[in-house]
């Protein structure tokens, strides 16, 4: 397989190189696609989870209005302290 890269990218790629953190381009690239597919693997999973919260959210009902006073009010009756 042969691959063309911007001058920027060979760039980076000869600097990695230079300094002495990996041996070849092979490596460069290779450390490059393992780190996209976990990115990749960190995104379908967040989405995943943001289409359940999304289906939960709509199977939960209509949404009722609320005074936040009343429920801080509430929740210190709860708690045990005066309101």
């Amino acid at each position: 397989m042969n691959v063309s890269l911007s001058s920027t990218f060979e760039t980076y790629i000869q600097k990695q190189l230079d300094d002495g953190i990996y041996n070849n381009a092979s490596e460069v690239i290779r450390e490059a696609l393992r780190l996209k597919m976990q990115q990749d693997e960190i995104y379908h999973t967040r989405l995943e989870s943001l289409r359940t919260a999304i289906i939960q959210g709509e199977e939960s009902g209509d949404a009722v209005s609320f005074d936040i006073h009343d429920i801080i009010q509430e929740a210190k009756k709860d708690a045990g302290l005066n309101a």
